[in-house]
């Protein structure tokens, strides 16, 4: 009982930050399941062009994610010590550095859109690949926008206000996903291209309507003296970068282990790259889950580290991992439940769906390691800890997980599933790690 007393305000304040998080994640999830019903049932090929495109995306959206992560321990250490006007002169230079990271990474998918033959893709997706990746380009610096101002607003334990315009952009990229991809009211039939067109608006929406709330708001009027009033703080923007690198590094390269077998699915041809999409797109479902209670604990567990209390710092941290366990036994229930009818939702390829079934042993297997490793990456994000992670990332993702994937793939002949089975050995590995690094350092002295 004394075990559960004190877990217990750590459970019920988890839940109150990361709910909102979790139902903007949620929105997220109905979104990449909504793209991928429409497209997948406007055409096989247009469904295997979105898999090999969205996962080159993927990697940029989550690195630049990472990368904004670093100010919310930031903002959360402001905040705990109410510090409010400093918070909101952090937010300025945020929004300065993720769009200059915006930039970069426009520029870097520019070259690799002028190199995309070279990527071993199947020859007649090309003329569906490229006009959608140009409009997902353009978007970049929007997300990153966003990304800003959430975890901004994350930080002050605002986890409400992100919510709602996450689900109110999701709802409009559905309903003009279905307008532009089959040609309602009037419009053409756009197919692929219609669905980037309609997360382009939607992505510029959201950050419009952030940045009025935000700037305009009554509530944020104690961080806007900060912003608009105490100037440019080249320190501040000297740490974000010194945070924000390694996180971004670190989860990008976690999603490199995704996307770039991606690549290596693309060789096995467009019914696998399509089925490989589908169950991509069910793994979003759990990750963002598990991702929306970690980023709660990240915020906590900054909180107690601006106020130097390292004992709520384990106990959050732990707490959140209790969470996250409950999460993964119903999510994991549910979906072993499904395993039989999820690729008929997707696709009317009967090829493609008996391949999605196939692919539920290893997805069911990796979901400790990947709930053990987004759980304690968060809290040592929290605490300011992160240029390890980059280390350990790259031992997890590059040295285990990729060969692994190839080697069971190709050399040992399993196609998709063996490519899907570097999985469980990257994501377990990393957990473990992390969960370590975050014993060592904050052990008691």
């Amino acid at each position: 009982m004394n075990w559960i007393a004190g877990y217990k305000q750590h459970y019920k304040a988890l839940i109150f930050l990361g709910l909102p998080i979790v139902i903007g994640q949620v929105g997220v999830i109905i979104l990449g399941f909504a793209d991928t019903l429409m497209i997948g049932h406007h055409s096989t090929e247009e469904l295997g062009a979105a898999s090999f495109v969205n996962n080159v995306f993927t990697l940029c959206i989550i690195f630049s994610t990472g990368f904004s992560y670093g100010l919310t321990p930031i903002v959360g250490s402001l905040y705990g010590n109410r510090r409010f006007a400093e918070a909101g002169q952090a937010l300025r230079c945020s929004l300065v550095a993720n769009v200059l990271v915006a930039l970069l990474l426009t520029f870097i998918m520019t070259v690799v859109y002028f190199n995309v033959e070279r990527l071993g893709q199947p020859e007649e997706l090309m003329p569906l690949i490229k006009p959608y990746y140009l409009v997902l380009l353009a978007s970049l610096v929007f997300v990153m926008l966003f990304n800003g101002f959430k975890q901004f607003t994350d930080g002050i334990t605002d986890t409400k206000t992100a919510m709602w315009i996450l689900l109110g952009g999701n709802t409009l990229n559905i309903i003009g996903n279905y307008i532009l991809i089959n040609g309602k009211l009037g419009f053409p039939e756009l197919g692929l291209l219609g669905a980037g067109i309609s997360t382009l608006f939607s992505r510029i929406m959201m950050v419009v309507v952030f940045a009025l709330i935000v700037l305009r708001g009554r509530r944020f009027i104690r961080y806007r003296i900060g912003f608009s009033r105490m100037g440019w703080s080249f320190p501040v923007f000297k740490k974000l970068n010194a945070l924000g690198w390694p996180v971004g590094l670190q989860m990008g390269m976690e999603t490199a282990s995704f996307s770039l077998s991606a690549i290596m699915v693309g060789w096995l041809g467009t019914i696998a790259l399509a089925s490989h999409q589908i169950m991509l797109t069910i793994s979003q479902f759990t990750f963002m889950m598990y991702y929306g209670m970690g980023a709660a604990v990240a915020v906590r567990v900054s909180n107690f580290k601006g106020q130097d209390d390292m004992e709520n710092v384990r106990r959050s941290t732990f707490a959140g991992f209790h969470l996250i366990m409950a999460m993964e036994v119903v999510l994991m229930s549910i979906v072993f439940v499904m395993r039989g009818q999820v690729g008929g939702w997707f696709t009317d390829s009967a090829e493609a769906s008996a391949l999605v079934a196939s692919l539920f042993f290893p997805f069911l297997i990796y979901q400790f390691g990947d709930g053990l490793q987004i759980n304690f990456a968060n809290a040592l994000r929290g605490i300011s800890d992160v240029k390890p992670m980059m280390v350990i990332a790259f031992i997890s993702y590059f040295i285990i997980s990729l060969p692994v994937g190839y080697f069971c793939g190709f050399v040992l002949g399993w196609g998709l599933v063996g490519v899907w089975m570097a999985f469980p050995f990257g994501l377990t590995s990393a957990g473990v790690m992390l969960w370590l690094r975050f014993r060592y350092k904050t052990r008691m002295r």
